[in-house]
């Protein structure tokens, strides 16, 4: 496929969030480690190799900034922030085939597609991440179980590595470059356009289910209740003990066949305002705020139509809603144990943050299923993940985290790249025992602050 051509003025969408340019901070969703890095914005295909031949201490390209920790940061070297080349190239009606250069957003995608009668195959929880990065993350949704990870989806994307070579990778043509960059941290190279294929829908619909659920065995049994459901999750009260210890509210829903008008989702109006004080966000009103979500279901199952943006995306009608966690930032945990340990890992790992004082404000349960993935280093496996919002809290979050890590690694699971800020390299080498195969592919040239920080001696 040739490099791709200037979108016409109705296609060429441009991205709404502030861009940084020289020397300047770029903070990830987490907002921890703040390091500065020299910013250099892309906006055409051809600024890449040219612009980072010249560069030293490393280049690292990136696109919105959603991922936790520091795998979008590079200390002291050189972002290339992708999402100027955020251009549609091509879309076949017939198929759902998609074509965009790699900055485009998934909420750009979405802009096009439902009007068209079209969604993503595999959303994660916010819509406000490039094509590139959900590559480079090999992302994963509520669906899973059926559909596997983002990655599965991609038929073909072009590669651009710091010498000038193009690769096209697909499973049948660069195929161990093709694995490599699904789920490669953004270390393989440029990736300047890719190929997704989008699942028709008639409606913005999604008919709902929530159903309350008291403790881990019940959320197992209605997992096993909900496999021919193409949705599911859970939000669970990690900060409960007692009768009301791992209660919470699964979810699920299937694209609704009900027809209803195929319209673009308005821009979110609400901004979070300022840096909450760091005392606002401690263990009694955590709690409190769980109880109150536990029982805004004033039935125990409750069935509804409900619009696909609060389902998916509840938290985007609110920007910069990471300032809540205050100016130190927040760190994310986020596991997959397998099933051979899930239940009771996830029963110690729930045990062990109620122990500790902390609570999580945004915890989210769900099962991976058994679709494999044709990413080299994806984080999913089949069993249980669990992802855990902290306020950092340095003589208490990483001590805690460390032992977390320490635990999931003993139920044989890992954790994942893209919400980390703290694992050592000795966790991350244990979790992903392929790195140096991995690091065979990694371009020269690129490097990140996670990849230094876990493989300091490669």
């Amino acid at each position: 496929m040739p490099t791709a051509p200037p979108a016409t003025p109705e296609l060429d969408f441009r991205t709404p969030d502030e861009q940084f340019e020289g020397k300047a901070p770029f903070e990830s969703w987490g907002r921890y480690p703040n390091y500065d890095a020299n910013v250099v914005p892309l906006h055409w295909q051809s600024d890449y190799p040219a612009v980072a031949s010249g560069m030293h201490n490393g280049v690292l390209p990136v696109g919105m900034g959603r991922s936790y920790g520091d795998v979008c940061l590079l200390r002291g070297g050189n972002l290339l922030v992708t999402t100027g080349l955020n251009r549609l190239i091509a879309f076949d009606p017939e198929t759902g085939l998609l074509t965009a250069e790699a900055g485009i957003t998934l909420a750009q995608i979405l802009d096009f597609a439902v009007p068209r009668g079209f969604f993503l195959p595999v959303s994660p929880g916010t819509k406000y991440v490039t094509l590139g990065g959900a590559i480079a993350n090999d992302i994963h949704g509520k669906n899973h179980h059926v559909a596997g990870t983002f990655g599965r989806h991609v038929t073909q994307f072009e590669l651009i590595r710091s010498d000038g070579t193009r690769k096209l990778c697909s499973l049948t043509e660069n195929s161990d470059f093709y694995a490599a960059t699904i789920g490669g941290l953004g270390l393989t190279g440029l990736i300047t356009w890719a190929q997704l294929r989008l699942k028709p829908i008639v409606s913005r619909l999604i008919d709902y289910e929530g159903i309350q659920f008291h403790g881990i065995d019940e959320f197992l049994d209605l997992t096993r209740q909900s496999q021919d459901i193409e949705y599911t999750v859970s939000w669970i009260d990690c900060a409960s003990t007692g009768k009301n210890f791992a209660r919470g509210v699964f979810m699920q829903g299937d694209h609704s066949t009900k027809r209803s008008e195929l319209k673009p989702s308005p821009a979110p109006k609400l901004v979070f305002p300022f840096d909450a004080p760091g005392f606002a966000l401690n263990h009694l009103s955590v709690s409190l705020f769980n109880t109150a979500f536990f029982h805004k279901q004033i039935h125990e199952r409750v069935v509804a139509l409900q619009d696909y943006e609060p389902f998916f995306y509840p938290l985007d009608k609110v920007l910069h809603w990471n300032r809540m966690y205050g100016k130190r930032g927040l760190l994310q945990f986020q596991y997959v144990i397998p099933w051979e340990h899930a239940r009771e890992g996830t029963i110690a790992i729930l045990k062990e943050v109620a122990k500790s004082g902390l609570a999580s404000f945004l915890a989210v349960l769900k099962v991976f299923g058994d679709v494999p993935s044709p990413g080299m280093m994806s984080f999913p496996k089949p069993g249980i993940t669990l992802a855990l919002d902290f306020p950092i809290k340095p003589d208490k979050s990483f001590p805690l985290f460390e032992r977390l890590a320490d635990m999931t690694r003993e139920f044989g699971g890992r954790l994942y790249p893209a919400k980390d800020a703290a694992m050592t390299a000795a966790q991350f080498q244990a979790f992903y025992p392929q790195w140096q195969q991995f690091a065979r592919y990694r371009d020269p040239q690129l490097t990140s602050s996670f990849w230094e920080r876990v493989t300091p001696n490669s």
